[in-house]
C-alpha cells in the first residue's frame, strides 16, 4: 500500500476508530487465546496462561492503537500485536508468579521474545531450564502467529534487526529483574551500565523502565507495511520511541503503582527519584521529549496521539489520583498538550464503563 495516499485521522476519529474497530477485534484474539489457554495441560502454567489474559488484557488494548496507523492492514496488526503481548505477559508471569527465581531458566523462556520476531528461525526449547513445560504447544504457537504475520509485511527485513535488538533489552531487563532480591540490583547495573554512554540524558533505572516497553517493535511492524520505507526513517522512529516514548510509558506505569508497590515491597523504578519534585521533573522530561520528538517522525499528528494517549490511559487509573501523587498527575495533564483534556476525559468514561 502506498502511505502516500494515505488520509492521516484527526484524534476524534481515531479515538472512536480505536474503541468502535480496534477493541472488537483484539476482544476476538484475546477469546482465541484464552481457549487456548485453558487447555494448558500443566495446572500451574494454565493458571499462569490464563491469568495473564484476564488481568493484563489492557496491554493489547494499548498497544493496538497501532492498528490505526496510516497503510497497515487492521486485522493482521491486532493479530501480531495481542500475540506478541500475550506472549510478553504470559512470560512476565512465569518469572513473577511461581517462586523461580533461576537466571538461566528466565533467559530461556525470553529467547520467545526475539525469535518470534524473527520468521526465519525454528522455536527453541523456551521451558529447557524451567520447572513446568507442559503447555500443550501455547508458546510455540504464539511465536509462529508473530512469525506468520512478520512474513507479509513488505518492509520487515528493514526493521527486523532494530525490533530484535529492542527485543533482546525487554529480555534482559525480564530476565535480571526478577531475580532474588539480594542479586538483583546488582545484576541489573552490570548490564545497564556500559549502555549509558549512548543515553547521557537518563538515568539508570529510566533506560530499565524504557527496556520494558513493547510500544516501539510495535510501531516498527506498523511502518514495516510501507513498500516504501527507508532506513534512515527506522532510525527516527527508534531514536523517538527510545528511550522517550518508551520510558514514559513504562515511567507512567510504576509512577501510578508507587504505593502498591511500597506497601507490597515490589521493585518501582520511579521510587528511585529522590523526592516528589525530581519525579515531577523527570515525567515532565519525559513528556517533553516523547512530544518534541514525534515531529521528526512521518504521521507526527498520530505519534503525539500515542504520547498523549498514554497519559491519558494511565492517569485515568484511579491510582493517579493517590494523595501523594495526585498534584503530580494534575500537572502532567496541564502540561501535555491540546487536546489531552479530551483523551484523559474519555479514557475516564471507558474506564467507567470497565472497557478499558
Amino acid at each position: 500500500m502506498n502511505t502516500l495516499v494515505v488520509r492521516p485521522m484527526n484524534r476524534g476519529r481515531l479515538i472512536y476508530s480505536f474503541v468502535s474497530k480496534v477493541f472488537p477485534l483484539v476482544k476476538q484474539e484475546l477469546n482465541g487465546w484464552q481457549r487456548m489457554a485453558e487447555q494448558l495441560p500443566d495446572a500451574c502454567l494454565r493458571l499462569q496462561a490464563t491469568e495473564s489474559i484476564r488481568t493484563k488484557a489492557f496491554h493489547c488494548q494499548g498497544g493496538s492503537i497501532f492498528a490505526l496507523y496510516p497503510g497497515v492492514n487492521k486485522a493482521e496488526t491486532v493479530k501480531f500485536i495481542v500475540a506478541y503481548q500475550t506472549m510478553s505477559d504470559y512470560l512476565d508471569n512465569l518469572v513473577d508468579s511461581l517462586e523461580v527465581q533461576d537466571e538461566l531458566a528466565f533467559s530461556q523462556l525470553h529467547l520467545a521474545m526475539q525469535e518470534a520476531l524473527n520468521p526465519s528461525v525454528a522455536p527453541s526449547d523456551y521451558y529447557l531450564y524451567y520447572p513446568y513445560r507442559e503447555d500443550g504447544g501455547y508458546l510455540e504457537r504464539l511465536v509462529k502467529t508473530c512469525h506468520e504475520s512478520l512474513r507479509k509485511l513488505p518492509s520487515y527485513k528493514i526493521v527486523q534487526e532494530e525490533a530484535i535488538k529492542f527485543a533482546k533489552l525487554y529480555s534482559h531487563l525480564q530476565t535480571y529483574k526478577h531475580l532474588a532480591l539480594e542479586d538483583r540490583e546488582g545484576k541489573m547495573l552490570n548490564w545497564i551500565n556500559p549502555y549509558l554512554k549512548e543515553y547521557p540524558e537518563i538515568t539508570t533505572w529510566e533506560f530499565a523502565a524504557a527496556t520494558g516497553s513493547t510500544l516501539g517493535i510495535f510501531c516498527l511492524y506498523a511502518v514495516a507495511f510501507n513498500p516504501q520505507l527507508t532506513a534512515r526513517q527506522v532510525q527516527k522512529i527508534s531514536q523517538a520511541y527510545f528511550p522517550w516514548i518508551c520510558g514514559l510509558h513504562i515511567l507512567l506505569d510504576y509512577f501510578i503503582d508507587l504505593r502498591e508497590d511500597r506497601e507490597t515491597s515490589q521493585l518501582n523504578f520511579v521510587a528511585y527519584y529522590e523526592h516528589m519534585g525530581m519525579t515531577f521533573q523527570r515525567l515532565h522530561l519525559f513528556v517533553e521529549n516523547s512530544l518534541k520528538q514525534t515531529e521528526r517522525l512521518n504521521h507526527p499528528k498520530f505519534h503525539r496521539a500515542v504520547v498523549q494517549g498514554l497519559l491519558a490511559m494511565y492517569l485515568s487509573d484511579e491510582k493517579g489520583m493517590d494523595t501523594d501523587i495526585r498534584s503530580i498527575t494534575k500537572q502532567l495533564l496541564r502540561d501535555s498538550g491540546l487536546g489531552i483534556n479530551l483523551l484523559y476525559w474519555m479514557c475516564c468514561q471507558l474506564r467507567k464503563k470497565k472497557t478499558l
